[in-house]
């Protein structure tokens, strides 16, 4: 599989702006490291036998590939150092008063639920609150 290259002058190019731009932007959040990997692996796959890929660039590519693993795993360990610090934050605050920034919310932790947007408390009349900054415990 080769990737043609291309240069030429920029005259009469235009910035993409508006829904276009959105959905760049759309796609391109959507790529991950599954992505990655499933390029590489086509890509190598499909290349020609007959012209295979420089191997500077093989080695570049398991070492990007390496790089992604690596990312990988390192951000699976710092969900898991956030999730346990979630529940010492928990075990802190069951049975204590919070109060919310705004102080419209105020009540007794009953219990605490991690999720991806970070530690809930679950007051004793069935509210829930968000623990993050500006929430006051007494």
């Amino acid at each position: 599989m080769s990737v043609v290259s291309t240069t030429g002058s920029t005259t009469g190019v235009t910035s993409t702006t508006g829904a276009a731009a959105k959905a760049a932007t759309s796609v391109a959040s959507k790529m991950n490291a599954d992505t990655f990997l499933t390029l590489l692996m086509a890509q190598l796959q499909n290349q020609d036998p007959t012209k295979p890929m420089d191997s500077t660039e093989y080695v570049g590519q398991l070492a990007t590939f390496s790089q992604v693993e690596q990312a990988t795993k390192t951000n699976q360990k710092l969900d898991s150092l956030l999730s346990a610090s979630f529940l010492d934050q928990a075990d802190a605050i069951i049975g204590r008063t919070i109060t919310s920034d705004d102080g419209t919310v105020s009540g007794i932790v009953e219990s605490v639920r991690v999720t991806s947007d970070g530690a809930v408390a679950k007051l004793k009349d069935g509210r829930e609150m968000l623990l993050a900054s500006g929430i006051s415990i007494s």
